[in-house]
């Protein structure tokens, strides 16, 4: 069972990705994580208010799947396999850190300044996932699709707005973690 208390080398999960890839690709499906949201806000009947959430989402519920697997996955990844043992942090990207005031995960997969319950102590913390939340929601809009949508699913069938997509999520990735968010923290 040491399988399953690890976390698993990048490849196992590359394989597995690709394989459900491919398995999309034969069925003639698109994989995406934003277009589920728009699922679920269609699910609820907004599409009367707001004409984006007017679709046949029922033509989506395969894709929910990945809503459920995401969560399920989630849990199982914390309370299974987060023993970060073969996880080892560069000794400058601890230090880094430490001049942010982000602890070092020091055993755990993800430092308790960032995914910590005491971010929802503070009204700084608060604000920066709504801002952030309502940022990624408008980008990935107006990208037409999301990070996993363009990366995974538009890159493997060599979609160009995809490339595009990716090389300025990268972009916009390194500005953030560069430029601003030393200034928030």
């Amino acid at each position: 069972m040491e399988f399953l208390t690890h976390t698993w080398h990048w490849s196992v999960a590359g394989f597995i990705i690709a394989a459900i890839m491919l398995l999309l690709n034969y069925f003639g499906k698109v994989f995406g994580m934003s277009s589920n949201l728009r699922s679920l806000c269609s699910m609820t009947g907004v599409g009367k208010k707001v004409p984006f959430f007017d679709w046949d989402w029922k033509a989506q519920r395969w894709n929910l799947a990945v809503v459920f697997g995401a969560m399920i996955g989630g849990y199982v990844a914390v309370h299974y396999m987060s023993d970060p043992s073969n996880v080892t942090l560069n000794p400058k990207t601890i230090t880094q850190l430490a001049s942010l005031r982000i602890d070092a995960p020091n055993g755990k997969l993800l430092p308790n300044a960032l995914f910590g319950r005491e971010i929802f102590h503070s009204p700084k913390m608060i604000f920066i996932l709504l801002v952030g939340g309502l940022l990624i929601g408008f980008g990935s809009r107006y990208a037409g699709g999301c990070t996993s949508g363009h990366a995974i699913a538009g890159m493997s069938n060599l979609q160009a707005p995809s490339l595009k997509a990716v090389i300025g999520f990268f972009i916009g990735g390194l500005i953030m973690s560069h430029l601003i968010l030393p200034l928030l923290f």
